[in-house]
């Protein structure tokens, strides 16, 4: 049985998350822990936490997954950027563990022009000091992007290059984005291209060590490098693809959450109900 899920406001409080998650059926979902536009973020009171923990836990609901905010750029070469982007990675980190949420997904960010190697040390050297200093149960999952010029983690060899640089760590892991890796030039909506890539992955990350999958159709078309989420089956990637991926054997029980628009062709609920056809699951 398919366990997915979609990104759910946090708005009015954290805890109302877990009620909005569970009335739109999630088995799974994903949230900001505050305002994931800005660099600061409003402390999380005892009182939220231990809500949010109890809805939680009787929701039946597992696992919740936090995404880090927009602004943080961890390959960035701006000193003051880097900085703040190390703080928000650590403070998210204290964050999850107040909250009990088992991971935190994060972009890798752009090196601005200045080279790849530069990026991905100083985004090696941003996560180990996360890890090093928080002691927590909290893995950090690395997130494969679209490409686009100057980012790092548009190939699954930068997410591979970057974990050996860490180290292996339990604290460490991945999620890969379907929207992402289409655009980047993966050709997953085959099936002779989804094995190829899963193949390269496990070579160059480790199956193993994939926890959450992003699973967005997309507007582009694949090498594109255009980062534009479609409703799931309305894509490039396709019905076919997507059943594909769903019911995948090295895939299938990972928890997958959906990025998709929201307008007057589907809402949430309605393409988490065509995901679980897709999969062969009856809502």
């Amino acid at each position: 049985m398919v366990k997915a899920g979609f990104h759910v406001s946090i708005a009015g409080s954290l805890d109302r998350s877990v009620e909005r998650a569970k009335k739109s059926g999630c088995d799974t979902f994903q949230i900001f822990t505050g305002n994931p536009r800005g660099w600061k973020a409003k402390e999380i009171e005892d009182e939220t936490a231990e809500k949010f923990i109890s809805k939680l836990g009787n929701s039946g609901i597992e696992p919740v997954v936090a995404h880090m905010p927009y602004l943080p750029n961890l390959a960035t070469p701006k000193p003051d950027v880097y900085e703040k982007s190390c703080d928000v990675l650590l403070r998210e980190i204290k964050r999850c563990g107040v909250l009990k949420i088992p991971y935190l997904v994060t972009h890798l960010g752009s090196h601005l022009g200045t080279g790849r190697d530069g990026g991905i040390e100083r985004t090696i050297d941003a996560v180990v000091n996360a890890i090093d200093s928080e002691k927590s149960s909290v893995m950090i999952l690395l997130e494969n992007t679209s490409g686009t010029k100057n980012s790092i983690g548009g190939t699954l060899e930068d997410i591979g290059e970057i974990m050996d640089g860490i180290g292996k760590s339990k604290r460490l892991g991945a999620c890969f984005d379907t929207c992402h890796a289409f655009a980047g030039g993966y050709e997953i909506s085959t099936e002779k291209g989804l094995s190829e890539t899963l193949s390269d992955f496990d070579t160059l990350i480790g199956l193993d060590n994939l926890k959450v999958i992003h699973i967005n159709d997309t507007k582009g078309e694949c090498g594109s490098r255009l980062d534009r989420h479609e409703h799931i089956g309305l894509g490039k990637i396709g019905d076919e693809g997507m059943a594909r991926i769903l019911r995948h054997q090295k895939l299938s029980s990972l928890p997958f959450i959906l990025e998709t628009p929201v307008d007057e062709r589907r809402d949430d609920r309605g393409n988490i109900a065509h995901l679980r056809e897709l999969a062969g699951r009856e809502n």
